[in-house]
């Protein structure tokens, strides 16, 4: 292999993410779920019934505490916290920007996992769902009163670096390996915080499909306007190739 084609094959690396899978109707179908989330947000918050189905789960569980258990829940209360998240986002950013030279890369990656998280945010104001009355349960871990219990941010936030991260593998020989330890994560955050008491099991069902929506409308945000946002910044250039953007 030539010193030309060498080099190719770094800058295709470097900008793999240049252009992101997205759906044809980027703006529509995330919409169309949206509002499908939302309602179904509206009525789980409004049913007695769901909500004692669902505080029914987390009571059971409340009698099956064990120390291991909530050492794990506890920590992954911590790892998938708000704070936590942030530096994660931005260490991974950092990692592609700085060491791998791929300014491509980390902002597609970055904004993602960003806007895939905080769409998850936004669902939580409009519903205001109450939390699980941790009074009520037998082995109250880490009570959180408040009215944004759905969907579950600490789970949003794991799937949504998940997503980020099979976006970035997919094509290589890390896809499948990102794809089920990224899963195994997302499922283990998402039963901790069942674990804890602090959200309920449709709360947390949400959250997957809360970061997924958000994911298909930034992918194609992405594609429309992405390279065309690095080009105004010259500087990047010096980190790692940004190719133009299609007209």
């Amino acid at each position: 292999m030539g010193r030309a084609e060498i080099e190719r094959d770094v800058t295709a690396e470097r900008t793999r993410l240049a252009v992101l899978p997205q759906l044809q109707h980027w703006i529509a179908v995330p919409l169309m779920f949206a509002v499908l989330i939302v309602a179904a947000g509206f009525s789980l918050r409004s049913s007695r019934d769901f909500t004692g189905a669902d505080f029914a789960v987390d009571a059971a569980l409340s009698h099956h505490h064990t120390p291991p258990r909530t050492a794990i829940a506890l920590i992954v209360n911590v790892l998938f916290s708000p704070a936590a998240g942030v530096v994660i986002i931005a260490a991974i950013c950092l990692f592609l920007l700085l060491v791998r030279r791929s300014p491509v890369n980390a902002f597609a990656t970055g904004l993602v996992a960003a806007g895939s998280w905080v769409s998850s945010e936004l669902f939580k104001l409009i519903v205001a769902r109450h939390r699980p009355d941790s009074a009520a349960l037998f082995d109250p871990l880490t009570p959180e009163p408040g009215t944004d219990s759905f969907p579950s941010g600490h789970t949003a936030l794991a799937v949504a670096i998940v997503i980020a991260l099979f976006l970035l593998a997919r094509g290589s020989r890390w896809q499948w390996p990102v794809l089920v330890v990224g899963a195994a994560v997302a499922l283990t955050v998402a039963l901790s915080r069942i674990y804890l008491g602090v959200h309920y099991p449709t709360d947390v069902a949400a959250s997957f499909l809360t970061s997924l929506t958000g994911a298909s409308f930034i992918t194609g945000l992405w594609n429309r306007y992405g390279l065309a946002a690095l080009a105004r910044l010259p500087f990047l250039a010096r980190l790692g190739p940004v190719p133009a953007p299609v007209s």
